[in-house]
Parts: C-alpha cells; structure tokens; sequence
C-alpha cells in the first residue's frame, strides 16, 4: 500500500497550525491531539484491535508493533518480515499476533513472549499476502493473497492444509465471518465472494461492482458485510452493505471523495448500529447502518490516505495514516443523541 501512494508522502507528525470548526456537511477538524510516542518510522498500513487501550499496527518500516495508547509507550515490536506489514490480526485465544506482508509470508507472534522472534512462519504464497484471518476456535489461519489464491493454514504446525485459486481474483481482503464456516473476501475483479472453508471452495459470488473493493468487514452477527470502493472525484468511493444471508446489497453509503480504503462495524454506542469508514481523501466518516445518514465527519489534514480502522468495546476507534501516524479518537454521543468523533491522540 505504501509504494502507491509514495507522491504522497511527507514528513512525519506535520500539523495543522490552530484548531478549525466547521458545520459543513457535519465536518468537524480539529488540531492539538496529545501527541504520544510514534509507534513506526514508515507509514502505517494496517491495524487491529487487542482490547482498549492496546492495539496491533504494521507498516513500510517492515515492522509490528503492539502499542499501549494508554501509557504512550510500545510493548512489543516484532522485526522479522522483509517487505512491508500489510495485515495485522490478534488471537485472544492464543494470544498471538500475526502479520502478512509483501515479502509473500505470514509470521505468528506470542505476545508474552520477551523473545521477538516469530514463533511460527506460513509460507507459500508467491505474490504478497493482502488478506488475514483466524477462525474462531484459533486452529487456522486463513489467509489470500494477489496471486488469486486462498490458503487455509495449520496454527500449530505453519503446514498448508488446503488452497484453491480463482482466475484474475487478486486479493484486497478477507474477513471470518462469525458463526459460520465461511471467509468473505474483496479482490480487484470488483466482486465479494464468500468461501465455504470447509473444502475452500467459492460457496456464492455478489453482484460486481463498478470499482475495485479495497477492505471488508463482517457484523458480529454474522449477518451483514461491509465493503469499500476504489474511485476518484466522487465516482466509486462508497461503502456498500450487503445482506450474506439474502446475497445481496443493502444499501450504500456515499460522501468520500476519493478511495474508501477501510471499513468497519462499530460496537454498540447508540440504540442505532453504526459503521466506520475512512479514505484517501482524509476523512472518517461515521454512518447510521440502517439509513445511510453521516453522523460525522473527521478530517485530518496532511494525513495522507487512510490506510484501516479499528474499532474498541469503550468506544474507542483507531485509524491509521500514511504520513501521520495512527490517530486515536473517541465516539461521543451527547444527550440530544448527536454523534462527535473526538480527537484523543496521536501516535
């Protein structure tokens, strides 16, 4: 992700001269975050989520890190990959981290561990590895990659239990979806499928769409995907939800003016659910699920594009950047039931 959007690139924990306010469509941007310890040198290019206050980032520096926001500091950082971190994934079960990346690997971490080394490594792929997740019992790693394929991965061994590879489906994501024995996946062939991991096959394509989808997410019931649009100057850019069970799109979710980069399901603050979604055009954007309404908006000058979210139990929502770092913020509902997004920290 890094090396496409290099012309973009600029120096590190740049601001924003005074704070600003603006009601315009809802935006709010705001300076003076409390500036904490950065966690990487590079720009960051994935996240997920550990528990408030502790979350995994990756990054062009070629490293992981599990950073703790409430005390300013970095726990862990893992060296070991020889490209840049694209996908980053916590095992509460194991607790383990794990990291896909451009040098075509997937590297297991114990967080526990004062070792860094890795404590496992799942090699196989031959192009980089864009998508990562862990099924619910924490016995696989599913993971795929541009190079069309799905692998399904032993934990305990790193041995390749199964693959399959779908012609000109190169990989943008994958996500479990919880309950079932079923990974969704975005690819740039600009369809969502989901797989039936029980012999890795493609159980059922959607409908395509116009552009390229960048990143999904799956409810926690199981019931809903979310995925984002390539585009630019207003065309594409949305977020689509789609309904697994009926296999078919929801609705959509317009107002990014470039690429939506990252998506995600928030937990529970308001009577409503809500998503998350962030772009290359440098705004967070918070969404009523069910009619489409933007409750707020966060832009962060000088950010460069969003790169993912992460979203906490206490509200918390993380969302990394290409120039600046991750910024931390907090989901604020007032009593009249407005939605703020507030800018906590930076790091």
């Amino acid at each position: 992700m890094g090396k496409s959007h290099s012309k973009d690139k600029r120096a590190r924990g740049r601001s924003t001269s005074s704070s600003q306010k603006s009601s315009q469509d809802g935006i709010v941007t705001m300076s003076g975050s409390k500036q904490l310890p950065q966690a990487h040198s590079d720009a960051v290019t994935c996240l997920a989520p550990v528990r408030p206050g502790l979350c995994l980032t990756g990054s062009s520096d070629k490293t992981v890190v599990l950073y703790d926001w409430t005390h300013g500091a970095v726990k862990r950082r893992w060296s070991g990959h020889s490209r840049e971190v694209t996908k980053v994934a916590y095992s509460a079960g194991l607790d383990a981290a794990f990291s896909a990346s451009r040098d075509k690997t997937v590297l297991m971490w114990k967080l526990s561990n004062v070792d860094t080394n890795p404590i496992r490594a799942f090699r196989g792929h031959t192009m980089v590895v864009m998508g990562l997740t862990i099924n619910p019992d924490n016995t696989q790693v599913c993971t795929g990659s541009r190079d069309n394929s799905l692998r399904m991965w032993d934990v305990e061994t790193g041995a390749c239990l199964m693959e399959n590879s779908v012609p000109r489906n190169l990989v943008t994501d994958i996500c479990w979806v919880p309950g079932q024995q079923m990974v969704a996946q975005t690819g740039e062939d600009k369809a969502l499928k989901l797989w039936d991991t029980r012999g890795l096959y493609v159980s059922c394509t959607f409908p395509r769409k116009q552009y390229i989808q960048t990143c999904c997410d799956v409810s926690r019931d199981g019931n809903y995907c979310l995925t984002t649009s390539n585009g630019f100057g207003g065309q594409g850019c949305e977020a689509t939800l789609w309904d697994i069970r009926a296999v078919k799109a929801v609705c959509e979710y317009h107002g990014h003016r470039e690429t939506a980069s990252a998506c995600a399901f928030l937990p529970p603050v308001l009577s409503q659910p809500l998503v998350a979604t962030a772009s290359h055009d440098c705004t967070v954007r918070i969404w009523d699920q069910n009619n489409q309404d933007c409750l707020c908006v966060q832009t962060l000058p000088v950010s460069g594009p969003l790169t993912a979210l992460a979203g906490f139990d206490d509200a918390s929502l993380c969302c990394s950047s290409f120039n600046t770092g991750v910024h931390l913020f907090h989901l604020d509902v007032t009593p009249e039931q407005k939605v703020n997004l507030i800018r906590k920290a930076q790091f």
